[in-house]
């Protein structure tokens, strides 16, 4: 395996776990306010996290073959994640 990879697989890993923190974060306000920008703040980060643990899968098990339809994918999940993020800050 290339530093690469190892490198791709770290920050992966990295950004999964510091994502899931905040998904376990945001359910856990919602749970003591039942506030439902809690839950869409939630919904955006675990789309986030998704979007980067399947790109990692999926880059390795086709070995990278398709990197273009793989960004693109990430992409679109993360910009739905982020949208969610960006809702949850301005409904009231």
């Amino acid at each position: 395996m290339e530093t690469i990879e190892i490198l791709y697989i770290i920050f992966s890993i990295t950004l999964s776990i510091s994502g899931l923190l905040l998904v376990a974060f945001s359910l856990r306000a919602y749970k003591r306010t039942y506030r439902t920008d809690m839950i869409l703040l939630s919904l955006g980060f675990a789309l986030i996290v998704s979007a980067a643990i399947g790109t990692t899968i999926s880059a390795f098990l086709s070995d990278f073959a398709y990197p273009q339809l793989l960004l693109t994918i990430n992409y679109f999940i993360t910009t739905i994640g982020f949208l969610c993020l960006i809702y949850s800050l301005i409904i009231e």
